[in-house]
C-alpha cells in the first residue's frame, strides 16, 4: 500500500527498477526450472529471457545464435584493428620471405 506522502517516490523507484528486454520471449526462473527445453521450443531458435520478480537475470540463446553471436563480435574486433592500423606506417615484405614461414 502507497501513502499519500511516499507516493512520488514509490514511483521514482519503480521508474529507476526498470530494465530493458532484448528478447521478444520471456519465462519465469520457475517455468525455466522445471523444462529448459520446453521454453525454448516455442521460441523457434530465438533468445529467451529468463526473468526472477520480473526482472531479467539472464538470456538462453540457442547455440546457433550465440555461434552467430560470435562471429559478429569477432567482425567488430577485427575491424577494430583495421581501423588502428591503417594509420600505421607500410612495411614491404616479399612474398618469397612470406611462403618461408
Amino acid at each position: 500500500m502507497i501513502r499519500a506522502i511516499n507516493w512520488p517516490f514509490c514511483i521514482w523507484e519503480c521508474f529507476i527498477s526498470i530494465r530493458q528486454i532484448y528478447a521478444d520471449n520471456s519465462t519465469n526462473m520457475s517455468t525455466f526450472k522445471k523444462n529448459p527445453m520446453a521454453v525454448m521450443k516455442p521460441a523457434e531458435g530465438a533468445p529467451v529471457v529468463v526473468l526472477n520478480r520480473n526482472q531479467p537475470i539472464f538470456y538462453c540463446v540457442p547455440a546457433d545464435a550465440y555461434k552467430v553471436l560470435m562471429g559478429k563480435l569477432e567482425d567488430i574486433e577485427l575491424a577494430d584493428i583495421v581501423r588502428q592500423r591503417q594509420s600505421s606506417p607500410e612495411i614491404e615484405v616479399s612474398l618469397d620471405l612470406l611462403s618461408a614461414m
